[in-house]
């Protein structure tokens, strides 16, 4: 495969891991893409474009940012390894020189980001994630950046089946409840093994989210609290899983049915809305 104009292929990839001494560390979930139609399909299926103020956590050597950057976004890239982050300016500047007046790079842990540190709000996450991290990173950023909108994310086939999943699944459990308290996640497309270097030993899948107005009338922290509460033991009924959350078994049950629940259901069938009731009922007694 030829490497694509104003884009990364296999060959620019591999020369600059080279020349900045970068082994790709499972550590930091370092699989960098290097398909340049995979990176189209990408920006495309994210819907960015001019007006959009894009956050790219783990751009690696820049093969997604260039192309968010060719298609007119504005592109605030996120990187924790200082090596990476310190070459990607140059890399924009050499690939995309008309298009470096909308990129800026923070070296930064995207758990630890704050709103404050950011130039602009951005308004939509697109980004490659690193595998271990994929769902708190984007809980956080979500709980830390209303301005965010929309995400398109690529993550472990695995996780993106949790992030996806509707009640009543297998996969169902806390990550699908706390995505579902921002909006709407939906998996969209795999992704081929081949598109990475190194190859990873995982299957890949893009994850689209639309952010929704939360349930109204009670607090994230303490719905939170309970969807954690009620999946650390799965496969019991809510009755006893909510004992030590609701101080008994009796005031569990009680709580469940005046949020209008069977007490012999589990956790993994019922939806966000529904967690959300439950909590509102007991912070009302």
């Amino acid at each position: 495969m030829t490497d694509s104009p104003g884009l990364l292929g296999a060959a620019e990839i591999r020369r600059l891991a080279s020349a900045l001494g970068v082994r790709p560390t499972k550590k930091l979930g370092q699989n960098f893409v290097h398909d340049a139609n995979t990176v189209r399909r990408i920006v495309d299926l994210a819907g960015v474009g001019q007006g959009d103020a894009v956050l790219e956590v783990g751009p690696g050597l820049g093969s997604l940012t260039l192309g968010l950057l060719h298609a007119g976004a504005r592109v605030l890239a996120v990187e924790i390894d200082p090596v990476l982050a310190a070459r990607l300016p140059a890399t924009v500047a050499e690939h995309a020189p008309e298009d470096a007046a909308r990129f800026n790079v923070l070296e930064r842990d995207a758990l630890r980001l704050r709103a404050e540190e950011l130039p602009t709000p951005p308004t939509a996450l697109v980004a490659n994630l690193p595998y271990n991290v994929a769902v708190p990173v984007v809980l956080h950023l979500l709980a830390e950046l209303p301005s965010l909108r929309r995400a398109l994310v690529m993550v472990q086939t695995e996780v993106a089946d949790r992030m996806a999943a509707a009640p009543g699944g297998r996969v169902y459990g806390v990550p699908s409840v706390k995505l579902a308290w921002y909006g709407r996640a939906r998996k969209v497309a795999p992704v081929s093994r081949s598109v990475f270097w190194p190859v990873p030993n995982v299957d890949s899948s893009l994850v689209a989210f639309e952010r929704s107005d939360p349930p109204e009338g009670v607090d994230r922290e303490t719905v939170f609290a309970l969807v954690d509460a009620a999946f650390a033991q799965r496969r019991k009924t809510l009755r006893a899983a909510l004992t030590s959350w609701a101080g008994s078994a009796d005031r569990a049950e009680i709580l469940l049915r005046r949020a209008g629940i069977d007490p012999s259901t589990r956790g993994e069938r019922l939806t966000v809305g529904e967690f959300a009731e439950l909590a509102r009922v007991a912070t009302a007694v």
